[in-house]
């Protein structure tokens, strides 16, 4: 089970492992919380097709989203796994990009451990977020609760006849687990360093958010966490029949025209999924601080005038 919208690689390698992906929708209208009520409705549709559903895949906090779960939505998930019998893959490499105190991070590994859960749990971390490695180095682990033995077995010969990762991503990896700790040499500018990215990407995200939400047409859900927003438009129809008449998405031409007009480069929604009938984008806060007003302002002409050309006339 994927969400919707989810990063595309997980569909990816389900394609290339001739696996069936199983969507389900996020709330947009609830800062991007998991219904239990889809869950179990897109779970009933896929098991009356013939498929045999073998888990859950959970992005939090969420790519392209940058929504963030409450500890309350987690625990429903638990539930719904343990009860339904199904792997729980929880994807947790942006755990340090929080910009919101009513959502904090909660891993699942807590909420199972809280209730006791017997669910069998996948926990994901990565170097390239947060202000290790921001997407420059490469590097991870993943934590396995409550897996049979055997299967634990399976795993370690899998990864027994792989290459060795990177030594720079192993160091990276032992810096995030295990940080400079107070009295430390490094102390002092490892934590200076980090609240200061940590810092100004908080910044970003909100005047970020703030420009979109200004915009004519365009809607946004503030950034929660990640480093991301996935704001929604609602074309003029003249658009919307251009684009279909071409055979192409209305939010992959918006793009590309975004792209030649600005050098700015999104990612549409049509590329993570989404409710059918409605449009977004992906955009990323991570622009300099420094170049990021320009950003914007680039952004805002090309968008203003974009609505303009296709708005009816007066």
């Amino acid at each position: 089970m994927i969400p919707i919208p989810q990063y595309p690689l997980y569909t990816a390698t389900l394609a290339h492992l001739d696996a069936r992906a199983v969507p389900y929708y996020l709330q947009e209208e609830n800062d991007w919380q998991l219904s239990i009520s889809d869950l179990e409705r897109a779970l009933s549709e896929a098991r009356a097709a013939g498929t045999d559903v073998r888990a859950l895949a959970v992005i939090n906090p969420g790519n392209p989203t940058g929504g963030c779960l409450l500890e309350s939505n987690i625990a429903e998930i638990v539930r719904f796994c343990e009860r339904e019998r199904l792997v729980l893959l929880a994807d947790e490499v942006y755990q340090t990009n929080i910009y919101t105190g009513t959502n904090p991070f909660v891993s699942f590994k807590k909420v199972v451990s809280q209730l006791g859960s017997s669910v069998e749990l996948f926990s994901l971390h990565s170097i390239s977020k947060g202000m290790v490695g921001e997407c420059g180095r490469r590097g991870g682990y993943y934590e396995a609760v409550n897996i049979d033995d055997e299967i634990m077995a399976q795993l370690l010969k899998l990864a027994s006849v792989s290459l060795c990762p990177n030594v720079q991503g192993q160091m990276a990896v032992d810096v995030m687990v295990n940080p400079p700790k107070p009295g430390d040499v490094s102390y002092a500018q490892y934590q200076s360093e980090i609240s200061d990215i940590y810092e100004s990407m908080k910044r970003r995200a909100k005047k970020l958010a703030a420009a979109f939400n200004s915009l004519p047409g365009m809607t946004c859900n503030e950034a929660q966490g990640a480093m991301y927003l996935f704001p929604r438009i609602q074309f003029p129809q003249q658009f919307v029949d251009e684009a279909k008449a071409q055979g192409k998405e209305p939010d992959s031409v918006y793009c590309m025209q975004m792209l030649e007009a600005t050098g700015i480069s999104v990612v549409p929604g049509s590329g993570f999924g989404q409710v059918p009938g409605t449009f977004h984008f992906r955009s990323t806060f991570l622009p300099p601080e420094h170049l990021f007003d320009a950003f914007i302002d680039g952004f805002e002409h090309f968008h203003n005038k974009f609505m303009a050309r296709y708005s009816p006339k007066i």
